[in-house]
């Protein structure tokens, strides 16, 4: 698999990474062999970005945990990205209702990341998501103080707005910013312009628009509880069948490439920039077959046009339930 720099600061991964947190919660049930064999067939593969965080193991690090011990006999040829600023004093049904990035809690995430994945430098640290109860400037000193003790080595920003970004990047320069970004999700793109002027690269998550532009998404009634996409708008009815029949006309389009609808995704992805990452996650190995895949699709002009036609904005249904929408300052 080719490989992309992410940010004038020399983070090279590959063209496709892996997002670990459904390896522990949002999707459903799981296991730990399942993610192990999972982690491991994505690296066979060529990929050598791995993306977890504190937040997916909810206080107990077990997707850390998990990520460090599949990795750890190839640590050296992979990127290990971990993130902090969740408050994991609120009980878990309340995610991304509380948050903590003050810099006594951020040294202390780092040290549970560092022990946690059993390694001796955290490759990309990210900020979760912005703390509007403490300055960006101490935050981005504080990753500093990390990076310049060696137990960081980037600096990373996720959901953040403009303000933000250019706030934090004078104090340590950011390499990369993460916000969901897939055909279902465009709004990030307004950032880009910023993220060239200085030099930071992009990894988009949630890629296929949270499992949907696989093809294989259901009505929301019919996940179990603890399924996300129970609640998120894209899956409720009058967005879900709109949504289907767009990935549909997809799915039409990736056929005359002899090629799946998730690799028409995220092949689209990679013509959006050189800067871009995307970092799909799944359980299964002939998922991540199919995904890598992707980053040899080739799209023509008139491929790209037609996707714009089908999903000029995005998809159907907001990003998440009213009232729980993070806000880009």
């Amino acid at each position: 698999m080719q490989n992309r720099t992410l940010g004038s600061q020399g983070l090279e991964t590959s063209a496709i990474g892996y997002g670990a947190m459904g390896l522990t919660m949002a999707y459903g049930p799981t296991d730990e062999g399942t993610g192990t064999a999972a982690l491991r067939r994505a690296h066979d593969l060529g990929v050598t970005f791995f993306d977890t965080a504190e937040m997916y193991g909810w206080g107990t690090g077990s997707n850390e945990i998990l990520v460090g011990r599949a990795v750890r006999d190839f640590r050296d040829d992979v990127v290990l990205a971990t993130k902090f600023g969740v408050d994991m004093s609120v009980p878990a049904e309340q995610i991304g209702g509380a948050l903590n990035s003050r810099p006594d809690n951020i040294r202390k995430v780092a040290e549970n990341s560092l022990r946690h994945l059993g390694v001796e430098h955290i490759d990309v640290f990210y900020q979760h998501r912005v703390d509007p109860e403490v300055p960006i400037e101490e935050v981005a000193g504080t990753v500093k103080e990390l990076i310049d003790a060696g137990k960081v080595k980037y600096f990373g920003l996720s959901e953040a707005g403009p303000e933000t970004i250019r706030k934090a990047h004078a104090v340590q320069p950011v390499s990369v910013l993460q916000t969901e970004y897939s055909l279902f999700e465009r709004d990030v793109e307004q950032l880009f312009p910023l993220l060239d002027e200085l030099g930071i690269g992009f990894v988009a998550y949630s890629p296929l628009g949270r499992g949907f532009i696989t093809g294989t998404a259901k009505p929301a009634d019919q996940y179990e509880g603890s399924d996300i996409r129970k609640v998120d708008p894209r899956w409720q009815p009058g967005n879900f069948e709109k949504n289907v029949e767009a990935v549909d006309r997809l799915a039409t389009l990736a056929a005359t490439k002899d090629a799946t609808v998730s690799q028409l995704a995220l092949a689209w992805l990679l013509t959006r920039g050189e800067h871009i990452v995307p970092i799909p996650g799944t359980r299964s190995p002939k998922r991540i077959e199919e995904n890598v895949r992707g980053a040899d699709l080739t799209l023509t002009d008139a491929d790209l046009r037609t996707i714009d036609g089908i999903l000029p904005h995005g998809g159907f249904g907001a990003r998440y339930a009213k009232g729980n929408v993070p806000t880009w300052t």
